[in-house]
């Protein structure tokens, strides 16, 4: 066995040779796609020495034109409460407002007549704190019917998502990782089937002219054309064409009705939840408006309930007392919206249903749309990636010329 292994040692080295350009193609690629994603954070001596993903590393960026994308092919702000109906937000209020109320006229009172108060009895208490109650669903649906028409003014959507995005960039990964799985997976294989081909052709070539130059050439070339044809194949052609009888379509899009629904749970179940968007509404930068609005809301309440019993009102608990009662009222109320707004939570996830939204509207998009969703990951320094390929591969065909190779040829 020996003798057979020596005495044909030329052939099994020259056999070596597409076998190690299959391993370039496939580990290139596979380290292409690791660079791609991680690290998360940097790793190294910055700002020169070290990596971090890609896209880890333009995070905002990245987020940036995800929202926009989204905003702009799947569904706009105003749409997001187009469905809210503002008196079933107050129904699933209902329960908080009773607590609202007594906590409102406690504080009042506490004020205006600590020690009469104390005297009146629970019974007549309750009877107040239920009419104070019994308003508070009007207040709620006026303040609910106000953030609809003014949502574009108080929710920045933009700014929701690149804080959620580059807060949690394993997430922003996971969003690419998962719905591009299928792709990521043909680029690693890709790579040691195309390696494999471009090794076949290295070889003869190296057969012919054994020049030292020719491995790291050839390994440069591998490198660099395994990663570019794999990710060419994965978008293009993005309409089907016939060749040898068969359809050819870039695999992306040809999985675009199951993309689709990886892709909208995420966004819906991980992003546009409405926990998220109400608490971006409540305490995002445009915070200062929503209050503005709840509290124009409440003093416009206030006046309405007090009437015509107003100026009779201010005369006999005075001006200042009066104006320091509606103050308690409108920042009571601008406190507790936030807090009791929780059990709308599943009633605003059923009303608006973004999944199916998302779903249904990436499924009917155009190819070339859709191929928008995935394709900013490699657009996004794919020719940095594409020339580490190269150059892992050239240092492959150098090793492969030392190693193996050292005594033939031209060395």
């Amino acid at each position: 066995m020996l003798d057979f292994l020596l005495e044909y040692k030329e052939v099994f080295l020259y056999l070596s040779i597409p076998m190690t350009s299959a391993f370039v193609g496939w580990a290139t690629n596979v380290l292409a796609i690791k660079m791609t994603f991680y690290p998360i954070e940097f790793k190294g001596i910055p700002p020169f020495l070290g990596w971090q993903g890609i896209i880890p590393s333009k995070a905002v960026k990245m987020s940036t034109t995800s929202v926009d994308l989204w905003t702009s092919k799947l569904v706009s702000v105003k749409e997001l409460f187009e469905q809210i109906d503002p008196k079933a937000v107050a129904k699933e209020m209902r329960p908080e407002f009773d607590r609202i109320s007594k906590e409102i006229m406690d504080e009042i009172m506490a004020i205006q007549a600590p020690e009469a108060w104390e005297k009146i009895p629970d019974s007549l208490k309750r009877i107040i704190y239920m009419r104070i109650s019994k308003d508070m669903p009007g207040i709620v649906t006026e303040i609910m019917t106000d953030v609809k028409n003014n949502i574009e003014n108080i929710f920045d959507i933009k700014e929701m998502v690149i804080k959620r995005l580059t807060e949690d960039k394993e997430l922003l990964n996971d969003m690419f990782l998962k719905c591009g799985e299928e792709e990521f997976k043909f680029i690693e294989r890709s790579g040691l089937y195309f390696g494999f081909i471009f090794g076949l052709i290295q070889m003869i070539t190296w057969y012919l002219f054994p020049y030292f130059w020719i491995l790291p050439l050839f390994g440069l070339l591998v490198g660099y054309a395994t990663n570019w044809l794999a990710l060419k194949l994965i978008f293009q052609p993005i309409k089907p064409i016939k060749f040898l009888g068969m359809n050819f379509q870039g695999l992306f899009i040809k999985r675009q009705n199951e993309v689709s629904k990886e892709y909208a749970y995420m966004l819906a179940h991980d992003i546009f939840t409405s926990d998220r968007i109400f608490a971006a509404i409540i305490n995002g930068p445009t915070k200062d408006k929503f209050v503005n609005l709840v509290a124009t809301h409440a003093n416009k309440a206030i006046d309405d309930a007090v009437g015509v019993s107003e100026p009779v009102i201010k005369l006999v608990t005075g001006k200042r007392k009066y104006e320091k009662m509606k103050h308690i009222v409108i920042d009571k109320t601008v406190q507790e919206i936030p807090k009791s707004v929780h059990p709308v939570f599943p009633y605003a996830e059923e009303a608006m249903d973004l999944e199916t939204t998302f779903r249904t509207r990436m499924q009917s998009l155009s190819s070339s749309d859709f191929v928008n969703f995935l394709r900013p990951v490699f657009q996004e320094d794919e020719l940095k990636l594409i020339l580490v390929g190269a150059v892992l591969g050239m240092l492959a065909g150098i090793g492969q010329l030392v190693f193996v190779f050292g005594g033939i040829g031209g060395i």
